[in-house]
């Protein structure tokens, strides 16, 4: 498998902070607002249902959105200590192709089909 060329890793570093910097841009006016988004009022059954399922699904794609950050977050960490590229269950490389098509992956593909079929 081939190693990553200065170019790539410069790439794919640039690629994650784009990610984590529009997802961060996004973020902040949510965590600015206070408070669930539907306020639950004196309504009817199917009314409150609503409300709740929005809220609901509000506060999942606040949890979406958070975990994505931190795995991004953590992908460009590893750039630092240089194990970027590198399977964290194998340590063998990732290869160009599935970094390239997803930069934050943290398992070469042998790995993730494994974890994928646990």
């Amino acid at each position: 498998m081939d190693t990553l060329t200065e170019e790539q890793l410069g790439l794919l570093r640039s690629m994650l902070a784009q990610r984590l910097d529009a997802l961060v841009r996004v973020g902040e006016p949510a965590a600015r607002e206070s408070g669930l988004p539907v306020s639950e009022v004196e309504a009817s059954p199917l009314d409150r249902a609503t409300a709740r399922l929005l809220n609901d699904l509000t506060l999942e794609a606040a949890g979406q959105h958070t975990a994505q950050v931190q795995v991004l977050r953590h992908a460009l960490a590893k750039f630092e200590d240089g194990s970027y590229g590198m399977c964290e269950e194998c340590g063998q490389p990732i290869g160009v192709s599935r970094l390239l098509a997803r930069p934050e992956a943290r398992l070469c593909i042998a790995c993730q089909t494994r974890a994928e079929k646990r």
